[in-house]
């Protein structure tokens, strides 16, 4: 068990030197585990101190802004396939305060949160809210809502209070006295519980908070899964190193599913040599309130592949979207609003690039600079309404002023074949080291969503890379999926075709694509139905037909 801190209570229910030996209770005192990486909580004395991260996601147009309170999930969790109890004692709360306990971490996609079988009891007053999740398929997955709900009245709001699993039910408890008893329904059932401390508005102190097992129940703590993990001699990156000693094969991550799923780790750590964060390094996780930042997660995230000797792409510093609405919502109507909305902006950059100076391989400094119609006119995001259309310069400048180090990347879809939009690229990472930025390449994202539409050829992808090779550019495939709607042989193919071309060009030096497994590639249609992609290399924790054509190129 490590440096978790357990303890046993001996039931002496009136015991002689005849009597049986005493049965034992686990006792786990979580105040001792690992909270080093949950945003908002901090140690304070004996216990901790959680304060409000309004962490939100939005939608592709700014719009929405869905709660995202955090979890902790690279600290400790509990394995507890029986009953338990969960005890603790909130004070000095200065508005609300929530414990969460989940099946799972919550799956964070792009634009949403999926909300995992789990309940969250949030005290507000002598009001204390229970809410139960069964994880089962939501109208509206940006708007959950419980399967149980209600709110019961707490005598005395600074009174240890528990929720167990006792059965078949779900018992809620204040100073001894019975609150709620509720079925427990598809709830805890995964054998783990993932724990969360947040605040919606306000603060509050946690002074005791245990976990206890029943005598002959099973409770004990974890780590995240990925912690023992080695890469295997013969994955791909393994495999790459045989003919390109120099050259990245990555995926983008997320940490829930790292540190939980067996297998979901395994295939990364085994397999892969570089990891993008797919969200923990946008704006609107790093900083949802201006002025205040939030690095646990990406920085737990960094920890890990330190430790795997995986190296990391920061994504992304100037975005149009996935920004927190104080950024996207700074002025820029007179020249006073953008003098003071620029230094704002460019406090952020330098915050975030020094916090993480020395820990990137390389960085998206731009990511989807163009409209989102696949035209070559620059979005009017803030970065631009700010500092005009040499935003990039500007941030360039400012990334290399805070880590030299870090190569400079812009990002963009839809211009891995020749094109106006490839022409564009081209064109604005010339102007932008022309007049004073540090561009070293351009990441190509070849999202094939459509094989009848964006499927792309060798000879056209070849192309392109002699054309930014001889511009003086590196070039990075940079968020590869690959639709399977004609079937496993057709994504296969164009999986093979994308990567054999990039590992056989030397202005190509890296490789990603946009996910590990298909369990956690999920997106939501105009009607808001929640739909699993079939995009990657590996589909439920097994190796997919493209996996192994990847894996005959670099075998050779």
């Amino acid at each position: 068990m490590g440096a978790a801190t357990v303890g046993v209570l001996l039931a002496l229910m009136g015991c002689s030197s005849t009597d049986p030996q005493p049965e034992r209770v686990t006792v786990i005192d979580l105040l001792k585990q690992e909270w080093r990486h949950v945003p908002g909580i901090v140690p304070d004395g004996d216990g901790l101190r959680v304060t409000t991260t309004a962490r939100s996601i939005v939608e592709q147009d700014g719009g929405g802004g869905q709660p995202d309170p955090p979890v902790n999930i690279a600290g400790t969790h509990l394995a507890a396939a029986e009953d338990f109890t969960l005890s603790a004692t909130f004070t000095d709360v200065t508005a609300d305060a929530t414990l969460a306990v989940y099946d799972s971490p919550p799956v964070i996609a792009d634009e949403f949160r999926i909300e995992p079988a789990g309940v969250r009891l949030t005290l507000r007053g002598d009001d204390l809210r229970i809410a139960v999740f069964d994880g089962s398929p939501q109208q509206d997955v940006t708007d959950p809502q419980p399967v149980q709900d209600e709110h019961v009245r707490v005598p005395d709001p600074e009174a240890e209070f528990s929720v167990a699993r006792s059965g078949d039910r779900l018992e809620v408890e204040s100073d001894g006295e019975t609150l709620s008893s509720l079925p427990l329904g598809d709830v805890f059932v995964s054998g783990e519980l993932w724990l969360g401390l947040s605040s919606d508005e306000g603060s509050f102190t946690v002074p005791s908070f245990t976990a206890a097992a029943p005598a002959g129940a099973s409770l004990s703590t974890a780590a995240p899964v990925a912690t023992d993990l080695e890469r295997l001699p013969d994955g791909l990156q393994a495999l790459a190193a045989g003919s390109r000693p120099d050259f990245l094969i990555g995926a983008a991550v997320a940490l829930g599913p790292l540190a939980s799923d067996a297998d979901y780790a395994s295939s990364f750590v085994n397999n892969f040599g570089a990891l993008t964060p797919e969200n923990a390094m946008k704006p609107q996780a790093l900083s949802p309130r201006q002025g205040e930042y939030l690095f646990d997660e990406a920085d737990a995230l960094l920890d890990l592949a330190e430790e795997k000797g995986i190296a990391v792409h920061g994504h992304t510093i100037a975005f149009s979207e996935a920004m927190p609405r104080w950024m996207r919502e700074l002025p820029a109507d007179s020249e006073e609003e953008r003098a003071a909305s620029a230094e704002i902006l460019l406090d952020y950059v330098t915050t975030v690039v020094t916090h993480f100076r020395g820990r990137l391989d390389s960085l998206d400094v731009v990511n989807e600079p163009f409209d989102v119609d696949q035209g070559t006119d620059l979005q009017e995001n803030v970065w631009f309404r700010v500092f005009g259309p040499t935003y990039p310069v500007v941030v360039s400048q400012a990334v290399s002023a805070a880590d030299p180090d870090v190569r400079q990347f812009i990002n963009e879809n839809g211009a891995d074949v020749p094109g106006p939009r490839q022409d564009a690229l081209l064109q604005l990472a010339l102007d932008t080291n022309e007049q004073g930025g540090h561009i070293d390449g351009v990441g190509l994202q070849a999202h094939i969503y459509d094989l009848d539409t964006d499927a792309v050829s060798a000879d056209d992808l070849s192309a392109t890379f002699d054309r930014f090779e001889d511009a003086g550019l590196l070039v990075r495939i940079s968020e590869n999926d690959v639709t399977d709607d004609q079937g496993e042989e057709a994504q296969a193919e164009q999986y093979a075709t994308v990567f054999e071309t990039c590992l056989r060009s030397a202005a190509c030096v890296s490789y990603t694509t946009w996910g590990v497994d298909d369990r956690y590639d999920w997106w939501i249609d105009d009607d808001r139905g929640l739909h699993e992609g079939h995009d990657l290399l590996f589909d439920d924790g097994e190796p997919t037909p493209a996996f192994d054509v990847v894996r005959a190129v670099l075998a050779g």
